[in-house]
């Protein structure tokens, strides 16, 4: 049974960060994936401070925002600023994320958090974790639950906004010439790659989300030209990796998140060899036969 929870709160997991990695991966934002999961500590840890718990909607709020201000300074930086995104997005996510350390540092006695609980995580925990009614009842690992409703609220907000995330993911402007803003859809994507990033703390860790967030879309990307597809292919390969990085931890007797992760990395390279349409070594096949082809026609 701990199996089937861990395999489970994984996959929820993977599929909620694969689902808005798509969005990120297309509209060539994976990297701010990366400065969101990082970028949200302070929010985090001022909102422990406030509340007391890490178990409230005010963490997940309050890393919401960060998130959000994170993208905001990114956009200032790279648009007022003439900074190059990627020295937009180093600038910002490092100084946020070194603000949380020195808030943790700062206020030691008096945060529940480590650095190393925020950036690794551990989803062999889920099973111990409990949810326990008033009442008394076992009603299961609280992870399930919270993994559960993150990926529930992420499909409500691709299904409702599906026509504008779309539009201003493949034409930002003619999503804005139909009156769509651009700006408003981009920072509720953010919010909800922040929201799903601090949901997914205690099971995978700050560092391993961003690879949730990457790899199983890139790898969908290889696979599909069709974004519908590529949705659906993402959340069959959460899955994959999930129950696969699940058994060669177990095997190896090592880290089941970094199992997850690697598995990924394998999947995203058999992809990148062998994928029908965008393989590389299928496509070096394709051309020499048709250069074969070519050389017996001179001929």
């Amino acid at each position: 049974m701990d199996a089937l929870y861990i395999i489970l709160t994984s996959s929820l997991f993977a599929i909620s960060c694969g689902l808005l990695g798509c969005f990120l991966i297309l509209r060539k934002m994976a990297m701010v994936g990366d400065a969101i999961s990082h970028a949200v500590l302070p929010g985090i840890v001022i909102a422990f401070l406030i509340t007391g718990t890490r178990d409230s909607f005010e963490m997940i709020l309050g890393a919401a925002l960060l998130g959000i201000l994170c993208t905001f300074f990114i956009e200032f930086f790279h648009k007022k600023a003439k900074l190059q995104t990627d020295a937009a997005i180093g600038v910002t996510f490092t100084s946020l994320f070194a603000l949380g350390v020195i808030l943790i540092s700062v206020f030691a006695g008096q945060v529940d958090l480590d650095q190393e609980c925020v950036l690794y995580g551990e989803i062999a925990y889920v099973p111990i974790d409990l949810w326990i009614s008033d009442s008394g009842q076992n009603m299961g690992p609280k992870a399930l639950y919270v993994s559960a409703l993150t990926l529930i609220v992420n499909i409500l907000f691709i299904r409702v906004g599906f026509k504008q995330l779309y539009l201003t993911t493949f034409d930002p402007a003619f999503a804005a010439t139909t009156g769509i803003s651009v700006a408003l859809w981009n920072y509720l994507l953010m919010g909800s790659v922040s929201m799903t990033t601090v949901a997914a703390f205690d099971s995978v860790g700050a560092i391993l989300v961003v690879a949730l967030l990457v790899a199983p879309p890139a790898t969908a990307y290889l696979l599909t030209d069709n974004f519908k597809k590529m949705l659906l292919i993402t959340c069959l390969i959460a899955i994959i990796i999930s129950i696969l990085g699940y058994h060669l931890a177990v095997m190896l007797d090592g880290s089941i998140a970094g199992a997850v992760v690697a598995v990924a990395g394998l999947l995203f390279g058999l992809a990148y060899l062998f994928s029908p349409s965008n393989g590389i070594l299928l496509k070096r096949i394709k051309q020499k036969q048709e250069a074969e082809k070519l050389a017996m026609t001179k001929g």
